[in-house]
């Protein structure tokens, strides 16, 4: 598992500090937002990603989706059942 955001990569250290998260956080701070336009999650009015949650398999196909507005939680039992699926 692998998380990304478009902050920069000192502020996504200190956030997973904070969280004590155990995986990855990759930076898409530049070109800002590259990868988030990629996917199709990038505001460019606002300069930031919505919150996209994506299942990519080894063959770099993706077998889940889920896209949320700022603020709105993520169905996480959606994204563990895809997992569930592909594993």
């Amino acid at each position: 598992m692998l998380g990304v955001s478009v902050d920069h990569v000192f502020a996504l250290k200190a956030w997973a500090t904070q969280e004590n998260y155990q995986f990855p956080l990759l930076s898409d701070f530049w070109p800002h937002g590259a990868t988030a336009t990629a996917y199709g999650v990038f505001n460019t009015d606002r300069g930031m990603a919505v919150r996209g949650t994506f299942l990519v398999d080894k063959a770099g196909i993706v077998r889940f989706a889920e896209v949320n507005a700022p603020g709105e939680a993520r169905d996480q039992e959606a994204w563990k059942k895809a997992l569930a699926s592909v594993a």
